[in-house]
């Protein structure tokens, strides 16, 4: 049964990563992935705030929301290929900036998530 959830919710966060993947965008920097990431960042944030303070959320719950939503949402394997390429390319300032921006604003997202958590539980 466990693995339902996390194919369910699987298929809905990768649904969701293709949405914005086709929001046209021309720019050098990998702009719907690093967006991505900082959602699916607050988003994981979010949920486990969520759950460290309720415990009557059941553990499929947070199966689905965790591990099927946000890791079907999230992109680490298209970012790493993203950020391979920009260096490979010898855009270097390009590929730093998105290596030190995705990793500082999805911290950052995690921790705005798990606030925003304890902000609406009142």
């Amino acid at each position: 049964m466990n693995f339902l959830f996390v194919a369910l919710g699987g298929a809905l966060g990768t649904m969701g990563r293709y949405a914005i993947s086709l929001i046209p965008v021309k720019s050098a920097f990998p702009l719907q992935t690093f967006v991505t990431n900082i959602i699916g960042a607050v988003l994981i944030g979010f949920i486990t705030g969520v759950v460290s303070h309720d415990e009557t959320v059941s553990p499929n719950t947070v199966l689905f929301w965790k591990t099927g939503v946000c890791g079907g949402f999230t992109t680490f394997s298209t970012f790493s290929l993203e950020a391979y390429h920009l260096l490979e390319q010898k855009s270097y300032l390009w590929g730093g900036i998105y290596i030190a921006l995705s990793f500082v604003c999805c911290m950052i997202g995690v921790f705005c998530g798990k606030r925003l958590s304890l902000m609406l539980k009142g």
